[in-house]
């Protein structure tokens, strides 16, 4: 039998693994989800082709990959920069190609190439930064949401005509315009189209940011399965039939690269076995960085707002004033009286549906308080302040910084520091002898927002009003998953969850996420207190 070559590709998300001749011939090929478990993952794949081909006709494995460094070390063998492995790869197979654009499960990037010498060389690169939009991650998570699998994903995008326009900016954002377009019955295949184009508009304007892409373009990496995603990248970027191309083995590249170049440059030594990594694997002990446990003091808990209720029903009715705020999450009313006491109030969730929102708060208030006041005068704020000012014919529509700084200045007057975390937004407002003085929102990622962690507790199976907030205070051990992006902080979760940690120890984990990207993204150096 011929000598034959291993190469392994090892991301957040896959484990890429390719079995391959010295002439460059790909005998075998085969895409694993690493599932939290890419030691355990590379082990049982390389155990399946050894059952084929025996150990003897190995003579060599290379690997690339963010998580592949480990796996390098334990089997003695090369590792390539996974940037390098797949230009080398598609230099060596496609040489018309002058632009790759990599997409893959937590990592997009694109690999600008030139001709010197004869020869192709990597003139220039860019990845995205930690945020999931621009990646297989954001497209799996929205599959999910619309109970597809990914290959239904793919085959539905082609059908759409019309693919309406989906915020690309978060996978958080992207679902509450998923949400929109369901309840006005939009297609099931626009709605997947537009999530395409979202993601394909996402690489052009935040990862390729205004680089010349240069023909041809060679699409690589798992997203290039996806039918619609290949559709909607080449109109994005205005590329012609013959300007783009996807390769045979278009999840493979880096792998595939990774043995050509060990092969350039003579470094493979053998294939010595998996002992290496077996012995590692016996020793290796599930002991997650944790952080402090939550408690919680009474002094943390501000004054309960309670609801006023007069004691006798009042001769005439009483003066009032009505605040509805609507987000893109929530909507709140309030009705308070002319000493600010709240006489009635109502959390509802918007749900894409502001005016229903406020039809049915205003409904249960009237329902509850209408015969006894009578309405002065209603403020309107929040995103959807406008349409909801000219609904009900507000008096006053003002932005929610500016409401909600004179509601905390009302309440305290010596405040100086307003924290606001809501569904999609946070904010930081800063105040000085009851004056604004500097504010700052969150920049189009919903890491640090409600929606994020609501969208974990039903993961979780967890009621977000109760369960959440005791198990996390419950937990000995809250497990570290980092600041990031939503889906990135999702696959930590799914890693330590696979792994075996408990249940309140996540939660707890989740809640330091929100406070930590909170702090260090929107209010970063910013005075507190």
């Amino acid at each position: 039998m011929k000598d034959l070559f291993l190469g392994v590709d090892v991301g957040s998300i896959s484990a890429n693994t390719v079995l391959m001749d010295q002439e460059g011939n790909v005998i075998e090929e085969h895409y694993d989800r690493v599932k939290g478990q890419p030691l355990r993952v590379v082990k049982e794949r390389i155990e399946d082709i050894l059952k084929r081909v025996g150990t003897e006709t190995i003579k060599g494995i290379a690997f690339t990959g963010k998580g592949a460094k480990l796996l390098s070390e334990l089997f003695g063998a090369p590792f390539y920069n996974e940037v390098i492995a797949q230009s080398e790869a598609v230099t060596k197979l496609y040489p018309q190609v002058r632009t790759i654009i990599d997409i893959g499960g937590q990592d997009s990037k694109f690999i600008l190439l030139e001709e010197e010498g004869g020869k192709l060389r990597i003139r220039d690169f860019g990845m995205n930064t930690l945020c999931a939009a621009g990646t297989g991650s954001f497209l799996d998570q929205q599959a999910s949401r619309l109970k597809l699998t990914i290959e239904e994903f793919s085959q539905l995008a082609l059908k759409s005509e019309n693919p309406p326009r989906i915020a690309g900016r978060c996978s958080v954002f992207a679902k509450s315009d998923m949400i929109h377009l369901q309840q006005i019955a939009t297609p099931d295949y626009d709605i997947v189209a537009g999530l395409c184009y979202a993601l394909a508009r996402n690489f052009k304007g935040n990862i390729a940011k205004g680089a010349h892409l240069k023909p041809v373009v060679a699409f690589i990496g798992g997203v290039a399965a996806n039918l619609g995603m290949r559709k909607a990248l080449k109109e994005v970027l205005e590329l012609k039939d013959e300007e783009f191309l996807v390769p045979e083995h278009f999840a493979s590249m880096g792998a595939i690269g990774a043995i050509l170049l060990a092969l350039r440059e003579g470094k493979f030594n053998g294939f010595k076995g998996l002992l290496g990594l077996e012995e590692y694997l016996k020793t290796l002990k599930y002991e997650p960085a944790s952080w402090e446990p939550l408690i919680l003091r009474p002094e943390h808990l501000g004054k309960k707002s309670k609801v006023y209720i007069p004691k006798i029903p009042p001769l005439k009715k009483i003066p009032a004033y009505l605040g509805i705020d609507v987000g893109s999450i929530s909507t709140n009313l309030v009705v308070i009286d002319s000493e600010g006491r709240v006489l009635a109030k109502r959390y509802l969730m918007t749900a894409g549906r502001p005016i229903e929102a406020i039809r049915q708060g205003l409904k249960e208030i009237g329902e509850e308080i209408g015969h006894l006041v009578d309405i002065q005068g209603v403020g309107t704020t929040g995103s959807g302040r406008y349409l909801t000012g000219d609904f009900v014919g507000a008096d006053v529509v003002r932005n929610e910084i500016t409401a909600q700084a004179t509601a905390a200045i009302h309440i305290d007057p010596e405040v100086d520091t307003i924290f606001e975390i809501g569904g999609q937004d946070s904010k930081y407002i800063r105040v000085d002898r009851g004056v604004i003085v500097d504010f700052e929102m969150n920049k189009v990622c919903a890491a640090g927002t409600g929606s994020f962690l609501e969208e974990q507790a039903e993961r979780l199976g967890l009621d977000i009003k109760s369960d959440f907030q005791e198990l996390a205070l419950k937990a000995k051990n809250p497990v570290k998953m980092g600041e990031r992006c939503t889906v990135f902080i999702e696959s930590d979760l799914v890693h330590h969850q696979q792994q075996g940690a408990r249940i309140d120890d996540l939660v707890a984990g989740l809640c330091y996420s929100i406070a930590l990207n909170y702090l260090n993204r929107v209010v970063g150096d910013r005075k507190i207190g």
